[in-house]
């Protein structure tokens, strides 16, 4: 085997063992596949999941960080946005979401968090936005409605918010 495949069997091994919710084992294989394969930033990625699933976010950043030096993606921000949510750095999570979205407009996830930091931060209005834009792409998901209805009723927009609040408990009761 060459050192893509290498890597990418540590990785598959971490990935599965993250499944098995055994972070520390993963994080030492996403380790060998990085030590392989230093290049590739999927193995980063996933460690920085890991990481965060152990409320290690700073070792995550630092993780998604390196990963998306490697390779800009989608995930790389929408996970560093996480992250940064979690330490209550919104503005930072906000500007991730952002560079999240720019590289992929339907990332419906990274509509709805940046909704939910916008809230954190008092910004309703522009919650809003992003709970529509998140609901456009993914209709069906209670939460969203959900958020969207608080943030309305943040505004004293009452009506509007109970009408979202009836979507969210409907959409959970099917």
């Amino acid at each position: 085997m060459g050192k893509i495949e290498d890597s990418a069997a540590w990785s598959n091994k971490g990935i599965a063992l993250g499944k098995l919710k055994k972070h520390e084992e993963a994080i030492a294989c996403f380790d060998e596949a990085i030590k392989i394969y230093p290049e590739e930033p999927t193995a980063r990625y996933n460690k920085g999941v890991s990481l965060d699933l152990l409320e290690r976010h700073e070792e995550a950043i630092a993780c998604y960080d390196k990963a998306i030096k490697i390779a800009e993606h989608p995930s790389g921000w929408y996970n560093k946005g996480n992250a940064l949510y979690l330490l209550l750095r919104h503005e930072e999570a906000i500007a991730c979401y952002d560079k999240a979205i720019k590289l992929n407009p339907e990332h419906a996830s990274a509509w709805y968090n940046k909704g939910n930091a916008l809230i954190k931060l008092g910004k309703f209005e522009e919650a809003i936005v992003c709970f529509d834009e998140a609901i456009k792409l993914n209709p069906e998901d209670p939460e969203t409605w959900y958020n969207k209805g608080v943030s309305l009723e943040k505004l004293g927009r009452d009506e509007e918010a109970e009408q979202c609040f009836t979507k969210a408990k409907e959409l959970e009761e099917s």
